[in-house]
């Protein structure tokens, strides 16, 4: 596996030990649905929030969040639309974005909610 994907992985895990600590109970981890791939679904007063965990070993390219793109999005909320669906839910879904850095040998974590918008 490449360091690359070690560095996603240990960006996701950041992320859900986050989200817990912040009161947040996790329902999914990587739920796929067609070509989408929803890293963290968790919930949080009766709010579904939509988790997309971006991890990055610098800034010199942009910041993490910057890396989720409009097809992502979409596939992001087509996948989420099924979970909704299947699982028969009625509940406010919100988008948000956990952008990690690696400073060294600590992690910034950053937690952007309502980060986008699903149409």
């Amino acid at each position: 596996m490449g360091k690359h994907n070690d560095l996603g992985k240990k960006g996701e895990q950041l992320a859900v030990d986050f989200l817990l600590k912040n009161g947040y109970d996790i329902a999914e981890r990587n739920y796929r649905f067609d070509k989408a791939e929803v890293d963290i679904i968790a919930n949080k007063d009766d709010v579904l929030t939509i988790v997309e965990v971006k991890t990055r070993s610098t800034t010199n390219f942009g910041n993490p969040q910057d890396f989720v793109k409009p097809k992502q999005i979409k596939s992001l909320v087509k996948a989420v639309d099924e979970y909704v669906t299947v699982n028969n839910l009625n509940v406010e879904v919100r988008f948000d974005i956990i952008a990690i850095v690696k400073v060294g040998k600590q992690y910034e974590i950053e937690h952007l909610e309502n980060a986008f918008y699903h149409f």
